[in-house]
């Protein structure tokens, strides 16, 4: 049977007991539970709270009294509460990349690497993190006014060569923090002290160079002396700046004269060209002669050596007559005369006649006319008829030529025999 149904002594499910206390209850009543709750706190503080809701006396009753001194257990918990949240405000986690300065009453205590760590909380100490991975930067002679846009600063710019020219010198410094103490606590304003010590340096390394000189094939040179200079003055501050590059990003002369300067280089490069191109011509022209000379100096060395050794050779040989004809003077004679008429007539041309024909032989000397080159063609006739009318007259002489270099030959075999 439901307890709300007729005979069921309306029993509420709600009621303590199952029993019907004081008539028909409904669920609990909240704001006792919040009243209950307000007496045990206020109990806990030492606020005294009434007996029953039928005492008359002074101390009855919620609001009879004002409210009394809180107790010694609720202090303590309170201040325990307190200085235990006050202590866990302490802790503090330092990112990788950075780290923390720790201060007490402003004065440095330690620098804390990355991770979790407690110190004492404010006011007595202080954390200040600075990012050591982060690559910083410097501009002297242009200031960056968007992502790819920069504005010329020509007051940090503009410089004095040593030439007392006047030069547009755009330059970049990138640095990192090397020490977070000496970064925070040494100087006020260490990006600005980096700027000035920069800007000094690079005014300085430039009015010792000539114009060309920075603007062409110095650049490098310039960048790295000026860096050189900016690290020996930044350790003696003790900065905590190490700088890590040191770039011009421009060189150029003033906007007034760069017409002019563009001339002067058009110049500069047509100058280098035509070095250029006579070095070229030297290097291909110097070897080529180097070698000709050589070639020369080698046959006439070849040339003294084959004339002196024919020289010996010659007198050597004339020695050697001498002392054979000195044993043995005809037959050395005779050697001589037949090894002379031989070389003579082996350089000579030959033509055989007959003596005994009574005709006229008419002779063509082809082979001396080819050896001399040949006769021209408008005279070629004239040579011939007069190759052919010589021929005949040696032809009506031959006879007694022949006859008498016979009788002589005669008598040369004679005197030889």
């Amino acid at each position: 049977m439901a307890w709300n149904e007729p005979g069921g002594n309306n029993r509420d499910p709600w009621s303590s007991g199952g029993g019907n206390r004081g008539g028909n209850q409904g669920p609990p009543d909240l704001d006792e539970a919040i009243r209950k709750a307000k007496q045990r706190l206020e109990g806990l503080f030492g606020k005294k709270t009434g007996g029953g809701r039928g005492s008359g006396g002074s101390d009855g009753g919620r609001g009879s009294g004002g409210p009394g001194l809180p107790s010694a257990k609720g202090i303590g918990i309170i201040v325990a509460v307190l200085v235990g949240v006050w202590l866990l405000s302490g802790i503090y986690i330092v990112d990788q990349g950075t780290r923390g300065v720790v201060t007490r009453f402003g004065e440095f205590q330690q620098t804390a690497g990355p991770g979790p760590h407690w110190h004492w909380p404010y006011p007595i100490s202080a954390v200040q993190t600075v990012d050591v991975s982060q690559r910083r930067r410097v501009t002297i002679g242009y200031q960056a006014v968007a992502a790819q846009q920069t504005r010329p600063v020509l007051s940090e710019a503009l410089m004095l060569t040593e030439d007392e020219n006047i030069v547009n010198v755009q330059l970049a410094v990138q640095y990192t923090i090397s020490d977070a103490a000496d970064f925070i606590f040494n100087f006020v304003q260490p990006e600005a002290t980096l700027k000035s010590v920069t800007e000094s340096a690079l005014r300085e390394i430039v009015g010792k160079r000539n114009m060309d000189f920075v603007i062409t094939e110095g650049r490098t040179e310039v960048a790295q002396q000026t860096r050189e200079l900016v690290v020996e003055t930044m350790e003696g501050y003790n900065t905590g700046i190490n700088v890590v590059e040191v770039v011009i990003q421009d060189a150029q002369p003033p906007e007034q004269v760069q017409p002019a300067f563009e001339d002067a280089i058009k110049a500069r490069e047509d100058r280098e060209r035509l070095i250029n191109q006579a070095e070229a011509y030297r290097n291909e022209v110097i070897p080529r002669a180097q070698g000709q000379a050589a070639r020369l100096t080698e046959e006439a060395q070849g040339y003294t050596a084959r004339i002196v050794q024919n020289a010996r050779g010659d007198a050597s040989r004339f020695s050697q007559q001498q002392q054979a004809y000195a044993q043995a003077p005809r037959v050395t004679r005779d050697r001589l005369y037949i090894d002379t008429m031989e070389r003579v007539l082996g350089n000579t041309g030959k033509v055989l006649i007959d003596n005994e024909s009574s005709q006229q032989l008419m002779y063509l000397p082809l082979d001396r006319m080819m050896r001399s080159g040949g006769p021209s063609a408008g005279n070629t006739g004239d040579t011939a008829g007069s190759s052919m009318n010589n021929a005949v007259s040696s032809n009506s002489s031959s006879s007694g030529s022949q006859s008498s270099s016979a009788s002589s030959g005669s008598l040369r075999m004679r005197e030889t025999r």
